[in-house]
């Protein structure tokens, strides 16, 4: 019955966005009602999904009138639910959002949003020509400028290749044809040329027949646009009211019923990845919704979809999932309208479609919800607006790999995770850093009081190496996580933020190591073993550091005068990577005034990156010229200057062989195993001979 229904579909199907090249995976556009033919006292069927069993149920719509808000708001239909169904669940649920809504045949649009307050089975049904214009917004995500391949065409390939080849492997059985098989490789290749020279010469006598009936079923759609009385029935009952009403300018405030689903993510997690991508406490945020093992990373090529068909969207998926579920309202060949209102109203997106099995309904006032899990990543969607979602079946977003190493050495734990992020620059930051931040939190159980190691890769085409990578330790008395993920954010937020062009993330590599306790140390003492030095010297600090309740360390650490260094006392700093001395431009931003200069201002995205690459890390001992040094008359810096200069020039064959990234003249850093906290002073008197 099911095949005998697509079949009957699939004649009718082939309007505008099919691909002749690849079968049909959708149904033809039901006939639509505008909202402005849409009247009080009009009895019409909605119909969605309550239940695992995955049938369709359908519930009556007493359409009570429309709902105007004025010029360049988006018009509602006002209607009232009842039947079985409806009685069943306790009125309109979340998830229920973009169940569509037929009256005489005719698709008017979907149920949207309820009053917070109001019985549950009053509610508000955005029109469906209010939906339609989302198929033809603008699509500028998806786009990459990394060599791809197209995984379905691929895959259709290797099945036709596998039915030529099981072909004439039959053909010679029954012949006994013992032919050399090479020569059979090489008859493949040349018939392969062959077809693609021939290829778009001339269609088949199919393919007319399919643009034949493509124009046929289009027609017929702009038939039902234009002159909606006189489209097909149906079979459904006359209208109730032909009276036509006029709008009511009523200003309704209807609250979309939203719920955002994650998997893989215990509450610390959950809770850190609210306050990055929901700070206005707008969403309501379950722990469910995962899609099962075997689903787990499956995608479907030829999925299909029906109105009134459970749907997922989702920004992650894999061990963590991001997502909502919701209602199909329409089905245009491979192209889908859903929800009736935003999921996060973001425009032009690049979100994973995903088809979605109902769990159950659990009734309530005001909460009450249709539970549904996401399951297999089934298509792509492209619009996020006002009036609902619009995606394309059997089109995929571009991901972003995410992978995340725990190791914690108090707990002997060592476990990896992985997610894909659809590439959204508006999330990608939040959910790179709330997913590292979730692996760390269920791995390890406890944060506070803890220690972290925490070292990111991120391959980008964003600077010409093509990979950005950091390392940094971190601790703190409440929740380790909730520092250690900032320069993971920062990095991924620098690149989304690239102004001269759209850049590239291949994937990203996170590297966790935590230990339970306090690895903090702090500086005693740093004694140069000589005090009178020449710029170019090499002077070598005695330096003893005491860590956190354990025996004070000795450390020797090398430093470099500048070869610039004018004569004089040269003030040095010796203290942790992660402190900077402290100016009256940093005491102004802490104060929260922008004090960005125009030089930070005019940073490539890659001098940003390399910026945060090269910075001083928690872990490091650093000696540096301090705020303040002595003064030295203009002729003393121009010829310091000059030297070093020279001599510059003299040690560009002598550059550090070992791969090691060249550092800041006249700064050295010293790598422990333990977050410095402190800083200390020391001078040195440089002569100049």
């Amino acid at each position: 019955m099911i095949l005998r229904r697509y079949i009957r579909k699939m004649v009718a199907a082939g309007l505008a966005g099919m691909m002749m090249s690849a079968p049909a995976t959708g149904l033809a556009m039901d006939p639509i009602m505008p909202h402005s033919q849409v009247t009080g006292g009009m009895v019409g069927t909605a119909y969605t999904v309550v239940d695992s069993s995955g049938e369709l149920k359908d519930f009556q719509v007493d359409i009570v009138g429309n709902m105007d808000n004025g010029k360049g708001s988006q018009p509602m239909i006002m209607a009232k639910a009842s039947g079985p169904v409806i009685e069943q669940t306790g009125g309109i649920l979340q998830g229920m959002s973009g169940s569509p809504v037929y009256v005489d045949g005719y698709l008017i649009g979907a149920v949207a949003a309820g009053i917070k307050g109001m019985t549950p089975y009053t509610f508000f049904i955005t029109p469906i020509d209010e939906m339609t214009p989302l198929w033809s917004m603008p699509d500028r995500k998806n786009k990459t400028r990394l060599s791809t391949i197209n995984i379905k065409k691929a895959a259709e390939k290797r099945e036709q290749e596998a039915k030529e080849k099981k072909k004439q492997q039959e053909e010679r059985a029954k012949s006994g044809d013992q032919k050399v098989y090479g020569d059979e490789l090489l008859d493949r290749a040349r018939a392969a040329v062959k077809a693609d020279k021939d290829k778009g010469k001339e269609k088949t006598a199919s393919e007319k027949a399919a643009d034949k009936a493509a124009e046929t079923a289009k027609a017929a759609v702009e038939t039902v646009k234009q002159e909606p009385d006189k489209a097909p029935q149906a079979g459904k009952a006359a209208k109730k009211n032909n009276k036509k009403e006029k709008p009511a300018k009523t200003e309704v405030k209807a609250e979309p019923k939203d719920v955002m689903y994650f998997s893989g993510f215990n509450q610390a997690g959950l809770d850190f990845l609210k306050r990055q991508i929901d700070p206005q406490d707008s969403y309501t945020f379950l722990p469910m919704g995962a899609p099962t093992a075997a689903e787990m990373g499956k995608t479907v090529y030829n999925a299909s979809l029906v109105p009134g068909a459970a749907v997922g969207v989702a920004v992650a998926y894999g061990d963590f999932a991001v997502g909502a579920t919701g209602t199909v309202t329409a089905v245009d060949g491979d192209n889908i309208l859903a929800f009736g209102h935003p999921f996060l109203h973001r425009g032009n997106v690049n979100y994973f479609m995903t088809d979605a099995k109902v769990v159950g309904t659990i009734s309530g006032q005001s909460n009450g919800m249709k539970v549904a899990n996401i399951g297999n990543i089934i298509g792509r969607i492209k619009q996020d607006r006002a009036t609902g979602i619009s995606g394309t079946l059997g089109e995929f977003p571009s991901v972003v790999p995410i992978k995340v190493n725990v190791r914690d050495n108090s707990l002997a734990r060592n476990v990896n995770y992985g997610a894909r992020i659809a590439y959204d620059e508006d999330f990608l930051p939040q959910l790179s850093g709330g997913i590292a931040y979730a692996a760390l939190s269920k791995t390890s159980d406890n944060l506070s009081g803890s220690t972290a190691k925490v070292g990111f890769r991120i391959r980008t085409d964003a600077v010409q190496d093509g990979v950005v990578s950091r390392d940094n330790m971190f601790y703190n008395t409440a929740d380790v996580g909730q520092i250690a993920m900032a320069e993971l954010i920062q990095a991924v937020s620098t690149i989304c933020q690239n102004t001269d062009k759209e850049s590239d993330i291949i994937d990203v590599q996170v590297d966790i190591t935590v230990d339970g306790g306090r690895k903090t140390a702090s500086i005693v003492s740093a004694v140069p073993d000589k005090k009178k030095v020449k710029p170019g010297d090499t002077v070598k600090f005695t330096t003893t550091i005491k860590p956190y309740r354990k025996s004070q360390e000795t450390l020797i650490i090398p430093y470099t005068v500048p070869e610039a260094q004018p004569a004089g006392t040269m003030n040095l700093d010796i203290r942790g990577g992660g402190l900077t001395p402290v100016t009256s431009l940093m005491l102004l931003q802490q104060a929260g005034v922008d004090v960005t200069t125009e030089a930070e201002s005019k940073l490539t995205t890659e001098a940003k990156l390399q910026k945060l690459e090269k910075a001083g890390r928690n872990n490091e001992i650093v000696i540096a010229p301090g705020a303040v040094q002595m003064p030295a008359s203009k002729s003393a810096i121009l010829r310091a200057q000059r030297d070093a200069a020279r001599k510059s020039k003299e040690r560009a064959s002598n550059l550090d062989k070992l791969g090691k990234q060249p550092v800041t003249p006249g700064e050295t850093k010293f790598t422990t195993g333990y977050i410095i906290d402190n800083v200390i002073h020391s001078t040195l008197t440089v002569e100049r001979g």
